[in-house]
């Protein structure tokens, strides 16, 4: 048996999210995967600081890694100066049915141009090779101090304080992502400028990339981690043990914060809530329960479009903005409860 691998080699980062979310939701096969990375090397746009994402082969080491820019400290603003929007994609899928591929290239038209369509391929790769192929087309990441990598990069990253080795499967969060991106650069931010974090929480936590990460930023912090999704609760144990953060790091099944572990009177300093806008506004109460007086929540998961409505929600639940990070079409919110 065959899978067919669609590819668009390099593309902005708004077109590679507008494909990708055309084909999960209205490709006909379904795909059974679909990635979105960082494209290393040379852009079509003029380049902004950004994510740096380094792509060698086995025999290179990994080079001097440019720390991705995120805004200034300070009051609520947009952040102009970290913009993956600048920096070219690629967008893969893998179907196990080989999709009509003329109908493919009319369907994308709606969210691309002609000459990105022209730029399309479809070919058959052998099954058993599917995922390796994929895992190994992502490169590192580097988000502040945090260098995010697949296994088969474990090699060249080698032995570094932040390394967190995440491998794409079966849970959401490999940093290639960024709504991902934006939550690690903000947790980079606020733990450089020295704040204390005691007690954290990573809600809907999928790869458990958050939790690690906050693991390795404060050593001293008790974190808990939790999702919905009881297999992406293995996946995660699976990562928090390749990290060295096992031990650190409390994880559990739970939908939101009225079951399990956290249907209890605890309160944290810090909370990341990187899921969706919908549930973002259901959990805004909670949220503000669930954090002490002047404690952090990180959340992402939302578009642009959609961030004037989950902020008028969570200052409603008593909280405040202190950062609103636009990565491409996608909104990171640094918020503040209230004292």
């Amino acid at each position: 048996m065959l899978l067919y691998k669609l590819m668009l080699p390099r593309c902005d980062l708004a077109t590679a999210d507008a494909i990708s979310d055309l084909l999960q939701n209205a490709a006909a096969p379904e795909p059974v995967a679909v990635s979105l990375f960082e494209v290393a090397g040379e852009t079509l746009r003029p380049a902004a600081p950004s994510v740096r994402s380094i792509a060698t082969n086995n025999e290179e080491q990994w080079g001097d890694v440019v720390p991705a820019t995120g805004p200034a400290a300070g009051a609520a603003e947009e952040s102009p100066d970290f913009d993956p929007s600048r920096t070219d994609w690629s967008v893969e899928a893998y179907f196990d049915t080989e999709p009509d591929f003329a109908a493919l290239k009319n369907k994308l038209g709606a969210v691309t141009s002609p000459t990105l369509l022209d730029q399309l391929s479809l070919a058959p790769i052998p099954s058993e090779n599917w995922v390796a192929l994929s895992q190994a087309a992502l490169p590192p990441v580097s988000a502040g101090r945090f260098i995010i990598h697949g296994s088969h990069d474990r090699r060249r990253v080698g032995r570094r304080p932040f390394a967190i080795e995440i491998d794409a499967g079966e849970a959401f969060g490999t940093a290639h992502h960024a709504t991902t991106l934006g939550c690690l650069l903000a947790l980079d931010r606020l733990t450089r400028q020295r704040r204390s974090f005691n007690t954290i929480l990573d809600l809907g936590c999928g790869s458990a990339i958050l939790a690690i990460a906050a693991a390795k930023a404060l050593p001293r912090a008790r974190i808990t981690a939790s999702d919905i999704d009881p297999q992406a609760v293995v996946v995660a144990q699976r990562n928090t043990k390749a990290n060295g953060a096992a031990a650190r790091i409390e994880l559990f099944a739970a939908a939101g914060l009225t079951t399990g572990a956290l249907a209890t009177s605890r309160r944290f300093d810090l909370i990341f809530a990187n899921i969706l806008a919908a549930p973002l506004i259901e959990l805004a109460a909670g949220l503000g329960r669930a954090i002490k007086p002047a404690g952090i929540a990180i959340i992402s998961g939302l578009l642009n479009s959609q961030a004037r409505e989950v902020i008028a929600n969570y200052n409603a639940a008593g909280f405040n903005v202190l950062k609103h990070d636009r990565l491409g079409e996608w909104s990171t919110l640094v918020l503040q409860k209230r004292i």
